[in-house]
């Protein structure tokens, strides 16, 4: 792979590689749609892969390290991983056990079309390993998770389109590829993700957080967004929204009640930050074909 060796412990070369489980979902000529499901941990060999075709694949569960070519992210819910055709990667849990993720593979000609018509840009490649959550790439996330459902219809092709071209807009404006973080802050911040993944319907607070994983509040906070890509409060509201928004299809509960039981104090607040993030109001999104 042409890659250098972790400092991080690693088992010894006997122990076998605990391969992840594979449902598809959907496949095309151009593309596929597939779940990825990993119960390896800290006492696992980290896998070594390739990317056969262009990768984005957003994590739905669990934390895991990644590294390629363009570089190397603490991967959490929310988040995409990013991965050019015909690049090798790595995968380890180190800190962490088990994940999921829902993993679009598309034809490298097909994808540098798309990649063209999206973002006016001739490049076809990604210069990142990742995207972090962000609003921006909140409505491809419900469109993948969809897809995934044992009892919703398969996204149809148009859907699976704008998710692509979705990230492939994101990905234009995000020139800085992801810095390596060290050892000790992927330990620590995949602490704080699975803490934030268990409680974030809760009041979390700063002094909470950084107390969990034995650090100050300052140097929490920049650690955490230096290594997620927002902050803390950022994450927290994402994951609720994302909550919420899979709660108003999934269940007839009423939007008040909805929006109470994933966080939110009032009904206002949560009305105007889904509608800020969605585009549409919570009764419209629940009313959407």
């Amino acid at each position: 792979m042409g890659f250098k060796t972790f400092r991080q412990r690693t088992p010894p070369p006997d122990v076998p590689v605990r391969a992840p489980q594979v449902r598809p979902i959907a496949r095309q000529p151009q593309w596929t749609l597939t779940e990825y499901i990993c119960a390896a941990g800290p006492h696992d060999r980290p896998f070594e892969e390739r990317h056969d075709r262009v990768s984005m694949a957003l994590v739905t569960a669990g934390t895991f390290r990644y590294r390629t070519t363009t570089g190397e992210a603490l991967l959490y819910p929310g988040a995409f991983l990013l991965g050019n055709a015909g690049t090798c990667y790595e995968c380890g849990h180190e800190h962490s056990r088990g994940d999921r993720c829902l993993a679009l593979h598309i034809d490298r000609e097909w994808f540098a079309e798309m990649a063209a018509g999206s973002s006016a840009s001739t490049r076809c490649e990604f210069r990142t390993a990742m995207l972090p959550a962000s609003p921006n790439l909140a409505l491809s996330a419900l469109i993948l998770q969809g897809a995934s459902s044992q009892n919703a219809r398969v996204a149809s092709e148009e859907a699976i389109i704008a998710v692509i071209e979705s990230v492939v807009r994101v990905v234009a404006t995000n020139h800085r590829p992801a810095r390596r973080p060290r050892p000790a802050a992927t330990r620590r911040m995949a602490a704080a993700l699975d803490f934030i993944d268990e409680h974030f319907r809760g009041d979390i607070s700063l002094d909470e957080l950084s107390a969990h994983v034995a650090m100050s509040k300052y140097h929490f906070l920049r650690t955490f967004t230096h290594v997620t890509g927002m902050t803390p409060h950022q994450y927290v509201l994402c994951r609720r929204l994302q909550a919420a928004a899979q709660a108003l299809r999934n269940s007839r509960s009423p939007v008040a009640r909805v929006a109470l039981d994933q966080g939110f104090n009032d009904l206002s607040t949560f009305n105007q930050a889904f509608r800020r993030v969605m585009g549409v109001t919570p009764s419209r999104y629940r009313s959407a074909p």
